[in-house]
This record gives C-alpha cells, structure tokens and sequence, in this order.
C-alpha cells in the first residue's frame, strides 16, 4: 500500500485538473493562436500562469485503484502487476489464469 497522503495528494490534483481543463485548454488556444495581438497571447499566459499548478494534468502520475502503487501500472485495467496477479490467482479476473510451467 502506497502512504495515504500520497493516494490523497493525487485525488486531490485529479479535482482540480477537471475543475481547471475548461479555463486552461481556452487560455492555451489564446496562447498559441498567432493571428492575434502580441498582448492578448502574453496576457492568456499570465493568466495561465497563475492558476494552480496542481491543476495541470502533467502533474498526475498513474496510481493503482486499489493499493495506489506508482510503479508497474497497467493502464488499460488501471492495477498495479502485484494486485493483477492476486486477483487472478484468486479466480476473479474472468478469462486470465496464472501461468505456471
């Protein structure tokens, strides 16, 4: 089990860059655009630049739904390898079994 301020700590930015995407994903688009003026694009990044860095999806790692372990996670069934192994062992993933040669 990862500590439970981490598990927290990635709830917590996982709010805010869905309470963020819609304000961000407009200042970006105003950022990059060059057919408008110089200072509407470097007023868009100060605004950018002041929203909680928390709320930039670069800043979520991949965690385990069940124990939040960081490292070998797979994506598609969101589960670290160690609890992947167990709940196949324990008959409860349908279609996967052990393997054992």
């Amino acid at each position: 089990m990862a500590k439970v301020s981490m598990v927290q700590r990635q709830k917590k930015r996982e709010r805010l860059v869905k309470k963020y995407a819609d304000k961000r994903a407009k200042l970006k688009e105003i950022a990059r655009n060059e057919e408008l003026p110089m200072e509407e694009r470097f007023k868009a990044q100060l605004k950018l630049a002041e929203l909680p860095r928390n709320s930039s999806a670069t800043r979520l790692n991949n965690r385990c739904e069940l124990t939040g372990r960081p490292r070998a996670y797979y994506r598609k069934l969101r589960m670290s390898r160690i609890k992947l192994r167990d709940l196949a062992s324990n008959g409860l993933i349908p279609g996967m079994v052990k393997s054992s040669w």
